[in-house]
């Protein structure tokens, strides 16, 4: 009995062994290990394949590391890409960097990388290619408490300042895709440049708002060189917010190719008005802008505005506000706001053969615009140069004066 429990026993124990063996190489192989990123490189042939170290939306990367093949989700600041299976090795993983809504995404979590997979996670650093901001116009220059005011531009993301004529603005909304900062103004004692601080930069624009004495032409009160033409009122009723006094432009609608500016409330011309300075006629065309202030209470559309010197149609400045391209035009309104309209000195424009006025090549130097003195009249029209009969139309006008842009 003793020696048949003996041998029992010899023979239970190598088989004991080799299921726990078994076991063991079980155990391993359903364990996954946890992934790791070694680095980022853009997704071209070498020598192209060139280590990334800024990421922009769209481009095609190649993540390098260790236990990628089980890798189920990739992020790039916090917004997930999509995964090709085909192109999953245990070492690489080929993906496209998706767009990401910079405004919803936290500035501590933009500038990341991970994967995850059943074994854990990984997070890798890279930058977003994020470039400084930048302000192309301010929907109002010379606001009172309170009006509505735009800054427009480009990549208005982690915005940390705005400041406005020395003024900090402290609430203002900021558009999804960076374009834009909303704001109410606040009360102004001062002039000064329009500044935007980021977490990758800052602008500062080249002028200033509330400014209502630099290159002022004429503003219908302290600086008014105004000739004849429209009427001019100082009536807060129609045209709420104004500062004094203003010119209005309006008619009944026009006639196709009515081209008949003189006509009563058609035009604003002044006396002869320094543009430039003698001394600054040799600056390059794009450092000027033609700027004023409008109202529209209503809608606008179709009726031209020409912008002209001393009456002379060599060059001439359209304003089309009711244009959206593609021979597409809708109504135009401000809501009985003020805005402020900037026409850069490049938009004057001469005649093409057989085209319209103001639709040719832009002038080429300030001389061939203004002549050698930088002087002479302003003249403002509203012309109707479409084969169709425009609608009646009825706007004011303040603030005409000419500054660097």
């Amino acid at each position: 009995m003793e020696k048949t429990k003996y041998k029992f026993n010899r023979f239970l124990l190598p088989c004991l062994a080799a299921v726990f063996v078994l076991m063991l190489a079980c155990e391993k192989e359903d364990t996954v290990s946890a992934p790791v990123i070694t680095e980022v490189r853009n997704y071209e042939a070498s020598p192209n394949d060139t280590l990334i170290t800024e990421m922009v939306a769209g481009q095609w990367v190649v993540i390098h590391g260790k236990n990628l093949s089980q890798v189920g989700q990739v992020t790039f600041g916090g917004i997930q890409a999509n995964i090709n299976q085909t192109l999953l090795t245990d070492e690489n993983i080929v993906v496209q960097i998706p767009s990401v809504p910079f405004q919803s995404v936290p500035l501590e979590e933009l500038n990341k990388v991970t994967v995850v997979s059943a074994g854990g996670s990984y997070t890798y650093s890279i930058d977003f290619a994020i470039d400084p901001p930048v302000i192309t116009r301010v929907s109002y220059e010379l606001p009172g408490e309170g009006d509505p005011v735009f800054i427009y531009g480009s990549n208005f993301f982690y915005v940390k300042e705005v400041t406005f004529a020395g003024a900090t603005i402290s609430e203002y909304e900021l558009s999804d895709d960076g374009t834009s900062i909303g704001f109410k103004a606040p009360a102004l004692n001062q002039s000064g440049p329009v500044t935007v601080k980021t977490g990758t930069g800052a602008y500062t624009s080249s002028f200033n708002v509330n400014d209502a004495t630099t290159g002022m032409l004429c503003n219908f009160d302290d600086v008014n060189t105004f000739d004849w033409g429209a009427s001019i009122s100082n009536n807060s009723t129609t045209f709420p917010g104004n500062r004094g006094n203003y010119a209005i432009l309006s008619n009944n609608g026009l006639s196709a190719d009515n081209s008949s500016w003189w006509e009563g409330g058609r035009s604003i011309n002044t006396k002869g008005v320094q543009w430039i300075p003698e001394d600054k006629l040799d600056d390059p065309v794009d450092d000027y802008a033609f700027k004023f202030e409008i109202n529209i209470p209503g809608e606008w559309n179709g009726t031209s505005l020409f912008i002209l010197k001393d009456f002379d149609w060599t060059y001439v400045a359209r304003y089309e506000p009711w244009k959206l391209g593609d021979d597409k035009t809708a109504p135009v309104t401000t809501n009985g706001n003020w805005v402020t309209v900037t026409i850069p000195f490049s938009q004057f424009r001469n005649k093409p053969d057989g085209g319209k006025d103001g639709t040719g090549e832009s002038v080429g130097s300030l001389k061939a615009l203004l002549g050698d003195s930088g002087s002479g009249g302003i003249n403002i029209f509203t012309v109707n140069d479409t084969n169709q009969p425009t609608a009646a139309m009825n706007f004011a006008i303040d603030n005409i004066r000419v500054v660097r842009m």
